[in-house]
């Protein structure tokens, strides 16, 4: 479980001590930044971050699903899904030895390798 959450406030502030802008300002520009993330998103678009990752939305169709507790059948109604795929360099990053305690690395056990999920690898897309 992570030690903390990360805000809003928090990257604002970070924008503020890194660059310099004023605390309004970096307040208007991650939200500037948020919301065109989000926009592009509700559009259907996908969003790629150089050396972050990708986000894009998927259509579900329509299936069956069952209650647990009755194991009546149940439709589960088709819907949108946000997916998140960090890229390798966010992966390498939080998997280096000493990153965070509780990794496999920092911990001092073998890290494990992630299996391979780039495209094409699975039926995401």
């Amino acid at each position: 479980m992570p030690a903390r959450t990360i805000t809003r406030a928090d990257l604002s502030e970070a924008v503020y001590q890194e660059v310099g802008l004023s605390r309004n300002e970096s307040a208007a520009l991650v939200e500037t930044v948020l919301n065109e993330i989000a926009d592009a998103l509700v559009r259907g678009e996908m969003v790629k971050i150089s050396s972050f990752g990708s986000f894009w939305v998927r259509q579900k169709g329509q299936r069956i699903g069952r209650n647990p507790k009755t194991g009546d059948e149940v439709p589960i109604l088709p819907r949108r899904v946000l997916v998140f795929r960090p890229s390798h360099v966010l992966k390498d990053r939080v998997n280096e030895p000493g990153a965070e305690s509780g990794t496999p690395a920092a911990s001092g056990a073998a890290p494990t390798p992630a299996p391979s999920t780039g495209p094409g690898s699975g039926s995401a897309g």
